[in-house]
């Protein structure tokens, strides 16, 4: 056991001398309180201590103790539908034993010490097994199904199994290792918040993540396994988003970290996760989720961690073959934690005062996404999709946090305060967003949605980049002066923003659409555009079919249920042909 004392508090840090026998990024308990610390920095036998709780009290030869660990969560049943801290302490169990103000030092198991799990076992007495072999099952939830893995680095057979009711901590296997020693393992384990969990191979991603949202999964549609960004401004729909991906998305489990955002935020996950039915298993979509919260009334530091913490946790379950997304709502604030240590470690700045390392931090955080082989002898593979939510302030995508991490992901979500306050949600902007993941995912939606569903979508984002040019001589000129062809663009371009682009999260049919129902809505769409050009060419009144009431069927179509929307989208065709036939009669 390492001994220092302190030297420096300056806020979150902490200097203490007498540490030259500890290591970088040993968890230290400071002061009489027992505050929870990292080593962030050594320069001989002073160390440099982020402390992860606030720092009030403490004073100069106050007592540092290295626990010779690094800062670790702990693995196994019970993290699924529980509620953590930065640092995974258990915030209900917390609120139980000690009130609503948690008090300083403060350490609690992550798992339940004491509640029994029925494990059921994989395995057989001589089998062998080595790092990553499934030996065993727990049902952890009602939607999820945990496996337990042979830690990293241990390999051999096994020496006794047996199924039962055990708690997180019993053993459950003992294994004799190559060299004949026995070695007992549990259904928990550890694993250092800031390495990445080993795999066997990295895949290219090939599947997409389905989250029901239209202009995602069309447009801008992101990969299971890819990486993703959230940017814009106060008030634009940042965290509609996050929710909408948490909630719909086609993955087995939701990770979803609340990095120093406010409370009331993830109160609103709190709330409506529990009561929210999951459209894949029909069970609470908390049965699927583990939630991070670091609200913005922790400590800066904290922050950092909790972002480490919530991709240690996605990367075990993709571990056990399960697709997996993390959601970081958001990382502008874990860049402004970097940005206040690097300031108190009195560290050369860079751009707007953030670390010259920020890209680097960004990139060790996504690079963790990915769809991979995983450990174990069954060649099982999972995905890790990492998503990040940015708040640049004032809306200046120039800032740093947004920039770099535009260096780094593959999928971008511009969100527009002008649409937000217009109420077009998801605020995403059309014209400024982009997914490098389209031409990967063409063969997934051309065998399992329609063949031409790249086609289709290409040519919604052509009329939308078309209309943006239109709109630049209607501003000098008006719309008289366009030509039959170019107004019925824009006709149709505002049938694409207000009937599919616009989606309402609370409205039930509307909130999730499925990828044929989408494909269906664009077909109604393009479907009157093609037989308002042919009437034009045949002299209707342009204004006339503008007006015709199939338009305003059409906009409702969207909110259509599932299980009728055939029978209704082929009901608004013919509607359609039947009202484009009358004008032309009429002419």
């Amino acid at each position: 056991m390492v001994e220092g004392r302190i030297l420096k508090v300056s806020g979150p840090l902490v200097i203490a001398e007498g540490m030259r026998e500890a290591n970088m990024f040993d968890v230290v308990r400071v002061g009489e309180a027992q505050l929870i610390g990292e080593i962030i920095e050594m320069h001989g036998d002073r160390a440099s201590i982020q402390v992860y709780e606030e720092t009030a009290g403490l004073g100069r030869g106050d007592r540092v103790v290295s626990t010779g660990a690094p800062l670790s969560v702990e693995l196994g049943p019970g993290l699924v539908r529980n509620i953590y801290d930065g640092i995974q302490r258990p915030l209900e169990t917390l609120r139980l034993k000690y009130g609503a103000n948690l008090q300083k030092g403060i350490d609690e198991p992550a798992l339940d010490r004491e509640k029994r799990w029925f494990f059921e076992p994989a395995v057989s007495y001589g089998d062998a097994v080595s790092e990553g072999d499934i030996f065993g099952y727990v049902q952890e939830s009602a939607a999820l199904r945990h496996k337990l893995m042979i830690p990293y680095g241990y390999a051999g057979t096994i020496a006794e199994i047996h199924a039962g009711e055990f708690t997180v901590t019993d053993t459950v296997v003992q294994l004799r290792l190559e060299d004949g020693e026995i070695v007992s393992l549990s259904m928990m384990q550890k694993w250092p918040v800031r390495r990445a969990r080993p795999i066997r191979e990295r895949l290219a991603p090939s599947e997409p993540l389905i989250s029901g949202q239209r202009t995602i999964d069309a447009l801008f549609p992101i990969a299971k396994g890819g990486t993703a960004c959230v940017p814009g401004p106060f008030g634009s729909g940042k965290t509609v988003v996050q929710h909408q991906l948490a909630k719909w998305s086609n993955v087995d489990l939701v990770v979803y970290v609340g990095c120093g955002e406010r409370g009331n935020e993830m109160a609103d996950v709190l709330r409506e996760f529990p009561e929210l039915n999951d459209p894949r298993t029909g069970k609470s979509l908390m049965e699927r989720t583990i939630l991070i919260a670091n609200t913005s009334d922790m400590p800066v530091a904290a922050r950092e961690a909790s972002i480490y913490t919530g991709i240690t946790i996605a990367e075990y379950y993709r571990d056990m073959g399960y697709d997996v997304a993390v959601i970081a709502d958001s990382t502008s604030r874990f860049a402004e934690a970097l940005r206040e240590m690097s300031g108190r470690l009195e560290e050369m700045p860079g751009e707007e005062g953030y670390p010259a390392y920020l890209t680097s931090r960004l990139a060790q955080f996504y690079e963790r996404a990915g769809k991979a082989i995983c450990l174990g002898s069954d060649g099982r593979r999972g995905t890790l999709t990492a998503v990040g939510a940015v708040s640049p302030q004032g809306g200046d995508l120039s800032e740093p946090v947004t920039q770099a991490t535009l260096r780094i992901v593959k999928v971008f979500w511009g969100l527009d305060a002008s649409l937000a306050y217009a109420r077009h949600f998801p605020a995403i902007n059309w014209l400024t967003s982009y997914s490098l993941y389209r031409d990967r995912l063409s063969d997934w939606f051309s065998a399992h949605v329609a063949k031409d569903w790249m086609k289709k979508t290409g040519e919604l984002l052509r009329i939308l980049q078309q209309e943006s040019e239109l709109q630049e001589i209607v501003k000098l000129v008006g719309t008289d002066a366009l030509s039959f062809d170019d107004r019925i663009t824009l006709e149709t371009a505002r049938s694409i923003r207000e009937d599919f682009l616009q989606q309402n999260a609370f409205m039930e049919g509307d909130a999730y659409t499925e990828a044929d129902k989408m494909y269906a809505l664009m077909d109604l769409i393009f479907a009157f555009d093609r037989k308002m050009r042919e009437a034009v060419r045949e002299g209707a009144d342009i204004d006339v079919l503008s007006e015709l009431p199939v338009r305003e069927a059409i906009g409702r179509a969207k909110a259509v249920p599932y299980a009728d929307y055939r029978d209704k989208y082929a009901q608004i065709e013919a509607q359609i042909d039947q009202e484009i036939a009358k004008v032309k009669g009429v002419n």
